[in-house]
């Protein structure tokens, strides 16, 4: 399902040239073969977003873009709808790949540089996100960032080796990204995804200048306001029945709910589920 998607787009792309590998339902030669982390929950590959301009809270509470894991995991963030006040429990999605489909997707991602270190340039943009690309084997784990992937098309200050490198990558995302959103294409939808834990960030609750009621909730979860992990923000961990907990109570709130604690403190709360890989607020931080 995943696997031909693809495959699929990177020949349509391949017009003028030869097309990177796709993953395919075979077993790639054992030659080809690049040995991976071993345990479910070990990070393979990884795409997020990291800086620009945005508060505190939403840097830390970001998801990443995509999240391949050893077992054929496909983690990423569905469609939020274009709503205000927003639903206050992220839309995490999982699917599942096969093993030769993990394989060829770190073979994609070692063929478009993602272990390479040439400078990348940094075009004439403000306040845009950088790109980091993951990708963890038993050698170890490499990173490539990229300042203002999406934004730097035609943007100028770059030279022409460093323009043709940030197509690569570009490419590649593409296809991680399609590979996570043709899935219902083939009238499989993903899975919601169920965490083990969630992270909670919260702040002191402001009557937002709406006019708009917003109910209070009173608070599920650990006591707040918990350990500082950004300024003017602070974070706490629920796991197993209270993470069920914290869940259940966000999808019935909106991002401008007042939360109200044991002592009557309102609080804004950011919801961040967090992945397998993933075990506590800090976590949340680089």
């Amino acid at each position: 399902m995943l696997a031909v998607s693809l495959l699929t787009a990177c020949a349509e792309r391949g017009g003028a040239g030869a097309a990177p590998p796709g993953p395919s339902s075979e077993t790639p030669p054992e030659s080809e073969t690049v040995a991976l982390p071993e345990g479910e929950d070990a990070l393979v590959l990884q795409v997020a977003d990291v800086g620009g301009f945005t508060t505190p809270a939403m840097l830390a509470a970001r998801l990443p873009v995509v999240t391949v894991y050893a077992d054929g995991r496909v983690i990423t963030q569905g469609p939020v709808p274009a709503i205000y006040p927003g639903p206050a429990w992220p839309n995490v999605q999982v699917d599942q790949v096969d093993q030769a489909t993990v394989q060829q997707l770190v073979t994609r991602a070692l063929d478009a540089g993602i272990a390479e270190t040439g400078d990348l340039g940094s075009p004439p943009l403000a306040d845009a996100t950088s790109t980091r690309f993951t990708l963890v084997t038993e050698e170890g784990r490499v990173t490539r960032e990229v300042y203002a992937l999406r934004e730097s098309l035609g943007a100028g200050g770059l030279t022409e080796e460093q323009e043709e490198a940030r197509t690569e990558l570009q490419d590649l995302l593409d296809d991680l990204t399609d590979l996570a959103q043709t899935t219902g294409a083939d009238g499989e939808a993903p899975d919601p995804y169920t965490p083990e834990a969630v992270a909670a960030l919260a702040q002191p609750w402001t009557e937002p200048a709406d006019e708009l009621a917003h109910p209070e909730l009173p608070w599920p979860g650990p006591a707040l306001p918990g350990e500082p992990i950004a300024p003017g923000v602070t974070c706490v961990t629920a796991t197993g029945e209270e993470a069920q907990a914290l869940a259940d109570a966000a999808r019935d709130a909106t991002t401008a709910t007042p939360w109200v604690g044991a002592d009557g403190t309102r609080w804004s709360i950011t919801f961040r589920p967090l992945l397998p890989h993933e075990s506590g607020c800090a976590d949340l931080t680089d």
